[in-house]
């Protein structure tokens, strides 16, 4: 999946009180999270997009628009951000997917549930994936580790020639592979 582009598809969304249609298309030329989960109404899914969705706002300062998936409808989602106070901040897209494209095309459909894996696909502004993430049922995942990830991805987008190395923070030192390096690591 790493470094292939993302397949086309449609979809209705929900976002700031309003049905709004979305496909592939409309996620090149920024940086986009597809940030998939198993169902609404749930107990993991609502803390993992409330953390999500406190980091928005920095997201959207990288230029980093996020579409939340699941195979629930955009009606589904509609109702769970209107009961749930940790969902009722969420002002990012939630894509409703009941058809399986998005989630058959990400590769993280659950066989024979019609559910969708535990996962994050970083996608740059050419539609290409270049971080991905999949976890267990029980394992939530942290929108600050996240937030590392798409730092060190635009970083190295912006300075080719240039990678990141474990546990990089902005402002850290990377490195520039070469012949020098080698073994001195």
């Amino acid at each position: 999946m790493i470094n292939t582009t993302i397949k086309p598809f449609s979809a209705t969304a929900f976002k700031q009180g309003e049905f709004v249609d979305i496909t592939e298309q409309d996620v090149k030329g920024k940086w986009a999270v597809f940030f998939f989960y198993p169902a609404d109404f749930t107990f993991v899914c609502p803390t993992e997009l409330g953390d999500l969705a406190d980091h928005y706002a920095e997201l959207q300062e990288r230029g980093v628009e996020v579409y939340s998936v699941s195979t629930d409808t955009h009606f589904t989602h509609k109702a769970w951000h209107d009961s749930s106070d940790t969902i009722g901040k969420i002002n990012y897209y939630m894509v409703g997917d009941q058809t399986g494209t998005i989630t058959n095309n990400f590769g993280v459909m659950r066989e024979g549930q019609g559910l969708a894996d535990r996962a994050t696909f970083l996608v740059d502004p050419e539609g290409v994936i270049q971080a991905m993430e999949i976890t267990a049922e029980g394992i939530g995942r942290n929108a600050e580790d996240l937030m590392r990830k798409v730092k060190a991805a635009q970083y190295v987008a912006a300075h080719p020639g240039e990678v990141c190395p474990a546990k990089w923070k902005e402002g850290e030192e990377t490195l520039a592979p070469s012949l020098d390096l080698v073994g001195k690591i």
